[in-house]
């Protein structure tokens, strides 16, 4: 908490630097004022003022203090000397002895030697460093905190200056890049897939503060309890629309309406409002300050959360200022087919525009466990992250194709390929409307009486399970428990797990649906568990052995299992399973569970089956102590792909370099079908590739048949299945296995292609 003589003097700071950026005149004669002022109301023998020029360079602009022919003559790399460090960092520096600091640079130009002591903040404007603000003085000075937080407040008011263009062009910090109007065509990382054509309206909620200095604080902090308080109405309304009863979408902006009251944020910009700035700055410069430091920070749930504050900051500041950036588009002006463009996006900002009328999502960040991609997911929006400095390369109402299911973004395409992907679309639906007269016919191979091939739906949300029924499905063969973990800001209970799994065994109808355990840790982070620093995460901490080391996690989950699954039968199967043992310790949990259950005389399932994903190899070499153990088995191609072949498929310049079509992968999964065979197993396929027609076809003709797949897929491979001739298929890959190809995919797209199978 600042100080009251504090709180005075910048507030008498700020109200002089309003007189003199209003004053009128040149930029830079403004500017040497300010530094001036800063000077001696902060009592420094000197005061300067950095702006960033192009290349990440720092120049000196103005001085009060140092030499003045060192002024446009002095710069400094971003990361050179302190003042570079205050840039690099993005935050604040001080130092009673500035020259004893490793990272101290003479610049003997400046005159800098005679002064010891040095304060530093940078000038940020959204989460750009745009310059560094500095003080010095002869004496080894401490400088406190408050007068910390004065120079910091001070630098937020010259933000807007720095950044205004009247110092420096702004095209100067703009991306070079003489290709700019030309096509262009930019990978991402896939978030949701599918496919959208339309145009682009770039989403910055920036607003543009036309008040920085306040007259009255107390009228300004009215104003931020009047902003916040119009926040929770419209997250109040929203909650009472039929499509938000329930779902993981529901509870993101649960854990989003948690953002609203956290003090530590909310004190932070009342202590701002209380050294002079409004209500808009205040809650601006806390957001710059927090996103600029929050960069500096590796963990990814952490980077997530961080979007939850920005939408935040930008809604409070539209209830307060009521404005919108030059050229962003008015949300209700949405073009009919809109793809969506911006850095990162909160949840609730996705509601902000007509999801019918939204056709893709592209952003800078993002990942798959952001908030947005999940209430994305739910909406059925096609979601491109990562894609690097796209705001950058494009304008509004850009003709744009967001390929969510290859991870890429084309921005102004050529006429030949936006036809392209528009035919593709047309031939999508199309497909949709031939895939949904197949829904209840079987899905059989055409020879004589044919063979029947089970097929089955993943799912991980409430949402997915409107699709059961439309698609036609046998059941879902996979639920993914972890995604209702991952939306909430703490681990749910037993109550609310087991309303969540009964709703989807009543919504199921009968159709039988196989849980697999809480599957986390990798790239899957939970908010309330700390997440721990692996050099391999694919490798390390996660999913069973996570579960395994928490028994308490495990026994909770089954318990809720069981109860939802009274009087009915329940499948429960767990991940990653590396050793007989591990099987038999779960094993042991359910037992346990299933005792206690007993004990309180609770209703039990009819039966329960349990079953194991095989997704680490070393599981195939013990498979003889493994089958007698289970009811069932599926593998999980994504993960065993990377295992078999060492490739981290998280890493594009090798996640593509060995194919699911390898002879060693049709090999293995033979050898896996005909052992489960021999023990009377059930065996299913679950992973990706069991939901792509081609390896699809693959692995029935080595003896799989059961699948499941995500729903768009489910289509798709019964109609394969449909027209494929299973004995010649059967006989052509007898003919394969032993194979030095490093694919079969050219020789299998030939045999689809003479033999008429429908992919």
């Amino acid at each position: 908490m600042l100080s009251a003589a504090t709180t005075s003097v910048s507030r008498r700071l700020l109200g002089r630097l309003r007189d003199v950026m209003a004053g009128g005149g040149r930029a830079q004669e403004r500017l040497d004022k300010v530094v001036t002022l800063i000077a001696a109301d902060m009592v420094a023998e000197v005061c300067s003022c950095y702006v960033m020029r192009a290349g990440e360079v720092l120049e000196l602009f103005a001085t009060e203090g140092l030499r003045k022919d060192a002024v446009h003559m002095t710069r400094l790399r971003v990361g050179e000397g302190l003042v570079g460090d205050v840039a690099a960092h993005a935050r604040p520096l001080a130092l009673a002895d500035a020259q004893s600091h490793p990272h101290f640079a003479f610049r003997p130009e400046t005159g800098e030697e005679i002064f010891h002591s040095l304060m530093g903040v940078p000038i940020i404007r959204g989460s750009r460093v745009v310059g560094v603000l500095v003080v010095q003085n002869r004496t080894m000075r401490h400088y406190t905190d408050e007068e910390i937080e004065t120079l910091e407040t001070v630098a937020m008011v010259l933000a807007e200056l720095v950044a205004s263009g009247e110092l420096v062009d702004k095209a100067e910090l703009m991306p070079v890049d003489g290709n700019a109007l030309l096509p262009l065509r930019i990978e991402g990382l896939r978030l949701n897939g599918g496919v959208g054509v339309g145009v682009a309206v770039l989403h910055r909620p920036r607003i543009t503060i036309r008040r920085l200095v306040a007259e009255d604080p107390d009228i300004e902090l009215e104003r931020l309890r009047k902003a916040l308080a119009g926040i929770k109405m419209a997250l109040e309304e929203l909650f009472s629309r039929p499509e938000m009863r329930d779902g993981e979408h529901r509870d993101v902006l649960e854990t989003y309406r948690m953002f609203t009251e956290d003090k530590g944020w909310l004190n932070k910009i009342s202590e701002a409002i209380r050294t002079g700035l409004t209500a808009e700055a205040a809650v601006q410069k806390v957001h710059d300050d927090t996103r600029a430091r929050m960069s500096q920070i590796t963990d990814p749930y952490l980077r997530e959360r961080m979007h939850d504050f920005e939408d935040l900051a930008n809604r409070l500041l539209q209830f307060l200022s009521d404005e919108g950036e030059d050229g962003d588009l008015p949300r209700a002006d949405l073009p009919e087919a809109a793809i969506l463009i911006g850095r990162n996006m909160g949840p609730m900002e996705l509601f902000d525009y007509d999801p019918k009328r939204l056709r893709g999502l592209v952003l800078e960040e993002g990942s798959a466990t952001a908030h947005v991609a999940i209430v994305a997911r739910a909406l059925d929006i096609p979601v491109v992250g990562r894609v690097k400095d796209v705001l950058d390369k494009i304008e509004p109402l850009d003709p744009v194709i967001c390929d969510g299911d290859n991870g890429q973004v084309f921005i102004r395409p050529p006429e030949d390929i936006r036809e392209s992907f528009i035919d593709a679309l047309s031939q999508r639906q199309l497909r949709k409307e031939v895939y949904a007269r197949l829904r209840d016919l079987p899905a059989v191979t055409s020879e004589g009486k044919g063979v029947a091939i089970a097929i089955h739906m993943n799912a991980g949300l409430l949402l997915d399970l409107q699709h059961l029924h439309d698609s036609g499905c046998d059941g879902i063969g996979l639920y993914r428990t972890e995604l209702p973990f991952m939306a909430r800001s703490s681990l749910p209970d037993v109550a609310a797990q087991t309303l969540l799994y009964r709703k989807i065994l009543d919504q199921a109808e009968g159709k039988p649906v196989v849980f697999r355990t809480l599957d986390v840790g990798g790239d899957k982070v939970l908010p309330y568990w700390n997440p721990y620093d692996e050099d391999n995460p694919a490798l390390g901490w996660r999913s069973i052995r996570i579960t395994l080391d928490r028994p308490a996690v495990m026994r909770h989950q089954l318990r809720a299992l069981l109860r939802a699954a009274a009087g009915r039968e329940l499948s429960v199967m767990f991940p990653m399973i590396a050793e007989v043992a591990e099987l038999v310790q779960a094993r042991r949990i359910l037992d346990l569970e299933l005792n206690h259950e007993r004990q309180m005389g609770n209703d039990l399932p009819s039966r329960v089956k349990v079953g194991t994903m095989l997704e680490v190899p070393a599981l195939a070499l013990q498979l003889d102590a493994l089958l007698p153990l289970v009811d069932f088995v599926s593998v999980g191609t994504n993960d065993l792909l990377q295992f078999m072949f060492a490739v981290d498929r998280g890493n594009p310049r090798i996640s593509e370099r060995y194919d699911p079509l390898a002879p060693t992968m049709i090999r293995f999964m033979r050898y896996v079908g005909a052992k489960c065979r021999d023990y009377g197993v059930p065996l299913s396929v679950c992973g990706e590739m069991a939901g792509r027609p081609l390896e699809a076809m693959a692995l029935i003709g080595v003896g799989i048949r059961s699948l499941s797949v995500s729903a768009p897929a489910i289509g798709p491979v019964k109609t394969m299945v449909r027209s494929l001739d299973l004995p010649a298929l059967e006989s052509y890959m007898l003919t394969l296995l032993d194979s030095p190809d490093h694919s079969l995919r050219g020789k299998l797209n030939a045999f689809a292609r003479d033999h008429g199978v429908a992919l």
